[in-house]
């Protein structure tokens, strides 16, 4: 596997945006909410300028860099130099938790005594579960 590390940042475009409606809320929260509701209106406004400064921090900060995430890629390839797929998924059609054979199959039994698979539901996992030991 190899990995390799991506930084997204916003664009200028989306900071802008953000600020923008950052100030419509700043006006509101100055002309509307602080006159009508007091330190409610006050608590809008504050966190109407985080949010107008946390955009144009993103978009515009010289040194800000954005979250980083990590991709694993698998480096399989074919012999014709194409990305090999994925190895299919087997899933069992019993969700388990189990770390076991043993209790793979005592779960198997009580889904059988509770009438949520038929018998030869019942025989076909529980051979398929005793294959795998």
């Amino acid at each position: 596997m190899r990995r390799r590390r991506v930084t997204y940042r916003p664009s200028k475009a989306q900071g802008a945006f953000g600020m923008v409606w950052g100030g419509v809320f700043i006006l509101i929260g100055l002309f509307v909410v602080i006159p009508t509701f007091g330190p409610f209106g006050i608590l809008w406004t504050l966190a109407a300028v985080a949010i107008t400064a946390m955009n144009g921090y993103q978009a515009f900060g010289k040194t800000y860099k954005g979250p980083e995430i990590t991709i694993e890629e698998d480096s399989a390839q074919m012999p014709d130099g194409h990305p090999s797929s994925p190895a299919p998924e087997t899933h069992d059609h019993i969700p388990s938790t189990a770390l076991d054979a043993k209790q793979r199959l005592e779960q198997l039994e009580s889904l059988k005594q509770a009438g949520l698979i038929t018998d030869g539901e019942y025989r076909e996992k529980r051979e398929e579960i005793l294959k795998h030991l």
